[in-house]
Order: structure tokens, then C-alpha cells, then sequence
């Protein structure tokens, strides 16, 4: 597998890798109407294309260069917020998921961050114990930013089940330039 940054052409693949991946959900009984559908839909496409013309969208490429899933790392009150992780449901539980994870808050940690931020669903066996096993951690809604108060609540408007949408951190390893100009991650 290979981690490269996404292409512009590559829009209408992310979204089907997406769209694959929500099957899981839909399996799970969280289910969208058209109209919300649609509304979601949309507003990811400009999303990940923002993404996209930053660079700061990461694809995991099979050895026969398919398409096996993506990050997209954004901004949200100044800090970096993993808007999306997807992953084909061919290559789940493969590790492309773990790889695009620490692929995006490496990305992170090159731009300066010093947190990732992302939203999930509480209540679903393989997402928040996922992040946790990643070093993300709850946050409330009252300690939240405006921006990502807006993300919570647009969520929380769109999404089925919107009581379980919730708020996760993980607080990055500061990156220290040695004398010898030589990089190394501190915690």
C-alpha cells in the first residue's frame, strides 16, 4: 500500500470510496432520507475538493493501484480536524484505515498542528473505541470552538441518530528541530 495525496480528478472516486463505506452505517440502521442525502452529499464534495487543491487529502493506493480509501485533514478554529476517513469495505480491517490515520495527523504534525479534531458516532463498536485506541478523547460541546460547534450542529441537523454525534481530540507530539537540524517528535 502506498499513502500519496489526492488529485483533483480523483473527487468522484473519494466519494464512491465514501459512499461504499457508509453501507456499514446504513447496516447498523443509520439510515439517510434523499433530501438529507443529497444535502450531505454536496457539502462533502466541497469539502473534500477545498481539501484537495490544499493537499490535504491522503489516498491509500493498492499494489494495483486501486483507490482503497482516504483522509481528508481541514481546518476548524484553527486547529486540524480529520474531516473524513473511509475506507472501501473490501480493504476493512486491513490496517488502510490505522495507515491514513497516522499518515493525517503526521500531515498535521508537518502543519503545524498540535491537535487533530474529528467528529463520530458514539455508539457504533468500530468508531469511538477505534480513536480511543488512537489517543483521541471526548470533548464536550461547551468546550468546543465555533467552527467546530457549526460542524457539531450541521451533523447533528443532517445525520440520523444526532444525540450520538460527538467531538474527539488527540493531542499531537510537538515537533522539536535538535541542534544537528535533525528532526524528533516529542510527547
Amino acid at each position: 500500500m502506498t499513502i500519496r495525496a489526492g488529485l483533483i480528478q480523483e473527487i468522484e472516486l473519494l466519494i464512491d470510496i465514501d459512499n461504499d463505506a457508509s453501507t456499514l452505517f446504513e447496516e447498523a440502521g443509520l439510515r439517510l432520507d434523499a433530501a438529507r442525502d443529497l444535502e450531505v452529499t454536496l457539502a462533502a464534495r466541497e469539502r473534500w475538493m477545498k481539501c484537495v487543491s490544499a493537499g490535504t487529502v491522503l489516498v491509500a493506493v493498492s499494489q494495483f493501484c486501486e483507490l482503497m480509501g482516504f483522509a481528508a485533514v481541514a481546518e476548524r478554529d484553527g486547529e486540524l480536524y480529520l474531516d473524513q476517513l473511509s475506507v472501501r469495505r473490501g480493504f476493512m480491517r486491513q490496517g488502510v484505515g490505522t495507515e491514513l490515520l497516522h499518515a493525517a495527523m503526521k500531515l498535521a504534525m508537518q502543519m503545524g498542528g498540535h491537535s487533530l479534531w474529528l467528529t463520530t458516532y458514539d455508539h457504533l463498536s468500530w468508531n469511538r473505541p477505534y480513536y480511543e485506541r488512537h489517543g483521541f478523547v471526548v470533548i464536550r460541546a461547551e468546550a468546543l470552538g465555533p467552527q467546530m460547534r457549526e460542524e457539531l450542529s450541521f451533523e447533528r441537523r443532517l445525520l440520523p441518530d444526532p444525540e450520538h454525534r460527538i467531538v474527539m481530540r488527540s493531542r499531537l507530539p510537538a515537533v522539536v528541530v535538535r541542534p544537528s537540524g535533525s528532526l524528533a517528535h516529542s510527547v
